[in-house]
């Protein structure tokens, strides 16, 4: 019983995996199930005992694969004790050039999900709401912590700062898919340091 639950795990896994590769290159819609078994070599049968349908997997991607990148990269060092410019900053730079998940030219996919399937779809859209309001709520925290220890200006408003660096991350990842070069993010860690600067 223990072998058999833990082959169902491994097989499990190994469609999320396969299925993330071809979402995140070709993108959610234009995959298909029939793409994802072809990838996998499991069969049919096999996908619908774990899953109900290609939207249930594709949440389960978002909750099991892309999540917990997410929490290393975004939220663990913004958590940490250490000074929140420097935090700040070195989040966006692992982000952008030390996360190995991520391909500069196939972008953001928690970004893209949420242009392809947001718009109609209340299970992907509350997922990634989930991802974006948590990273959110972490960066207000860290930019608290900055102005109560002098780092930060008093008068910044840090849920308008946190909203102004998700919408540049986002931004940048998306330039960085239509150039494929991290040239552009280089460029832009410059700019995010001067802006950080610009908060003292």
């Amino acid at each position: 019983m223990v072998c058999k639950m833990k082959k169902a795990e491994i097989t499990r896994l190994t469609i999320l995996e396969h299925a993330f590769e071809l979402i995140y290159t070709q993108g959610y819609q234009t995959t298909s199930i029939d793409d994802i078994l072809a990838r996998t070599k499991v069969t049919k049968g096999a996908f619908y005992y774990h899953f109900k349908n290609k939207d249930e997997m594709g949440i389960a991607i978002i909750h099991e694969l892309i999540k917990p990148n997410f929490e290393h990269y975004f939220i663990k060092p913004l958590v940490q004790e250490k000074d929140p410019m420097e935090a700040l900053y070195q989040m966006m730079h692992d982000a952008l050039l030390k996360n190995k998940f991520l391909k500069v030219e196939f972008g953001c996919p928690a970004s893209n999900l949420t242009i392809e399937m947001a718009p109609w779809n209340a299970n992907f859209t509350k997922a990634l709401n989930e991802l974006a309001l948590k990273w959110k709520m972490c960066m207000e925290i860290c930019l608290q912590k900055g102005i109560e220890q002098h780092v930060f200006r008093k008068d910044i408003d840090p849920e308008q700062v946190a909203i102004f660096i998700m919408s540049g991350y986002w931004g940048i990842r998306n330039l960085g898919k239509l150039v494929n070069s991290t040239k552009v993010y280089k460029d832009f860690l410059k700019q995010f340091e001067a802006y950080l600067k610009s908060l003292k």
